[in-house]
């Protein structure tokens, strides 16, 4: 997954590598410059080679600088384009995901995956070319200046290795899987924010602001902890790694005196060898901090691989819906499973074009289960659905989709002007298509407001009544002119005049409609009427028929209305 997101940044990546190896080259010389100063400058009291010598270091130092501010630049380009890559294609995908797909991964868990795993993801990438290049190259580059220098004195940074590559696997191995709840807990708190945030008044309607306070901060306790607890293993690293390393220098500052006093060395070699050994220290500091690194994007890395790599079950077809004769709609013994629990049972009807449909019946019936298997949001698990005649999988989902117009039970409205709303379902829509819209979706507030169609709505529509929200999203699905429209419960809101003014509007548009709805006197006059109770059709028919034959729905007609309506 990498190198498909790195693939456009190759040569920035190369550079960055490229000059921070440069970078680290001009540091593997300071210390061969400061023992010739030593050892021939002070040694010989020549102030003109220390002056020289210590424009040279000068000029290592702002090369050096150059450099590392030239692979900040590319890293930089290249870790924000390879963000910006795998965002767009985590948001495709899941833009492709089933309903079902969604439910089971849940909004928080995505929303914390495409920003805060990315951005840990981003920040590897940054530091892989910015240290994980550097540090390597250094700790050999400096092992072999130390062999140039000393070889008995180079086998103490040999003995050093293994013990700072077993100190850092130690880390490493325990806090990855630490990391990986960690990022768990962080959907858990994500989960409880959006909730608060989406319920804040029904939280304040009941008094409930203490309680999910300490709910919150249960769940920021728990992270809190839990970070304490990685990074207490985190904190063991650098320490032992200096310990480590600072006791290789204790040696080699005893066996360099005896080298210095046989003659072998001279006191800035010995000085260039513990300066060697100190930039192995900053290197193992960085490596480190690195290996942290990883351990979170790793952690990252699965959690985003999973988005990446669910492949939705529902497949798009190729064909297109045409004038084809027969039932627009037909259920053929469908059935439906969600989590493993039955949802709908062998449900078998037919819907021709022009007619009215009502469907009713009781909370978790089944109702909108019904509909959305119509624009496939869900595959049924047995049966076929036919769409004039051909199969529902035939069709291409936009094809599908845009023959349909669907105002589903919760309305929902983005940050925009009305007509901007209005328009997702029509892109070209004119200002008289969509005020035609509003009209018959009996929104005629929408006059009264001094900008008309250009009246701004906040995010989510807070700034509109819950009527109101229902009319537009009614408008939104009128205004395509759609071929079979779908109200879902969607009149729940509004006062009966209006409703029955709605009603009477949309009975005079050719197209086929089928209305969910709790209430009777929505669906009383419909041409056809399907019962629902517990995901199984148990009554079909005109409303005089079903008052004959169906048990349920004539409780619903008597719990609603008197005898003498009914």
């Amino acid at each position: 997954m990498w190198m498909k997101y790195l693939k456009p940044y190759r040569k920035e990546a190369v550079m960055g590598f490229f000059f921070k190896l440069i970078e680290a080259f001009f540091e593997l010389i300071v210390p061969i410059v400061v023992a010739d100063i030593i050892d021939y400058g002070i040694l010989h009291q020549d102030q003109q080679y220390i002056l020289q010598r210590g424009l040279l270091l000068l000029a290592l130092a702002l090369l050096g600088y150059a450099c590392a501010l030239v692979c900040q630049y590319f890293a930089s380009k290249t870790s924000q384009g390879f963000g910006t890559y795998l965002r767009n294609d985590m948001f495709k995908a899941i833009h492709a995901y089933d309903y079902e797909d969604i439910d089971e991964i849940g909004i928080p868990s995505l929303m914390t995956r495409i920003t805060n795993d990315t951005n840990q993801l981003q920040l590897a990438v940054a530091m892989t070319i910015r240290l994980a290049s550097r540090s390597p190259f250094l700790i050999l580059g400096s092992l072999v200046m130390a062999f140039r220098i000393s070889v008995p004195i180079a086998l103490i940074f040999i003995c050093a290795a293994p013990l700072l590559a077993l100190a850092i696997y130690g880390v490493m191995s325990k806090s990855l899987p630490l990391y990986l709840k960690i990022q768990k807990q962080l959907d858990h708190v994500s989960l409880i924010c959006r909730e608060n945030l989406a319920g804040i008044r029904v939280i304040r309607a009941f008094s409930k602001q203490k309680q999910e306070k300490e709910r919150f901060q249960q769940a920021t306790q728990k992270q809190k902890d839990m970070q304490i607890q990685v990074g207490k293993l985190s904190a063991l690293l650098n320490p032992s790694t200096s310990v480590i390393v600072n006791c290789a220098i204790l040696v080699i500052l005893y066996a360099g005196g005896l080298q210095v006093n046989a003659g072998y060395l001279t006191q800035g070699e010995v000085i260039a060898l513990i300066n060697y050994m100190n930039q192995i220290l900053l290197s193992m500091f960085a490596f480190a901090n690195v290996i942290v690194i990883y351990n979170k994007a790793t952690a990252c890395y699965k959690r985003v691989q999973e988005v990446l790599a669910i492949q939705p079950a529902i497949q798009d077809g190729k064909c297109l819906i045409d004038n084809q004769e027969g039932p627009l709609v037909t259920f053929d013994h469908v059935s439906f499973s969600y989590q493993g629990s039955h949802a709908l049972h062998d449900i078998s009807f037919s819907i021709h074009q022009g007619e009215t449909i009502g469907i009713i019946g009781g909370t978790g019936s089944g109702k909108s289960t019904l509909i959305h298997l119509i624009p496939r949001f869900y595959e049924a698990t047995q049966g076929q659905i036919y769409i004039k005649n051909r199969p529902i999988q035939d069709y291409s989902l936009f094809s599908l989709r845009q023959m349909i117009g669907l105002v589903p039970q919760q309305a929902t409205l983005f940050t925009g002007t009305i007509k901007e709303n209005i328009c997702l379902a029509k892109e070209n829509a004119s200002d008289d298509e969509v005020k035609q819209a509003l009209h018959l979706a009996q929104a005629s507030f929408v006059d009264e407001w001094k900008d008309g169609i250009y009246s701004h709505i906040t995010q989510g529509g807070h700034n509109l009544s819950g009527g109101q929200k229902q009319r537009l999203t009614i408008a939104r699905a009128l205004v395509r002119n759609p071929e079979l429209l779908i109200l879902d419960d969607s009149a729940s809101a509004l006062d009966f005049a209006t409703d029955a003014a709605l009603r009477k509007a949309i009975a005079t548009l050719p197209q086929t409609t089928i209305i969910v709805s709790q209430r009777v006197s929505a669906i009383m006059h419909a041409d056809k009427i399907l019962v629902l109770s517990h995901g199984e059709l148990v009554g079909m028919g005109k409303h005089d028929e079903l008052m004959k034959t169906c048990e349920i729905y004539q409780q619903i007609v008597t719990s609603q209305m008197s005898k003498e309506v009914a």
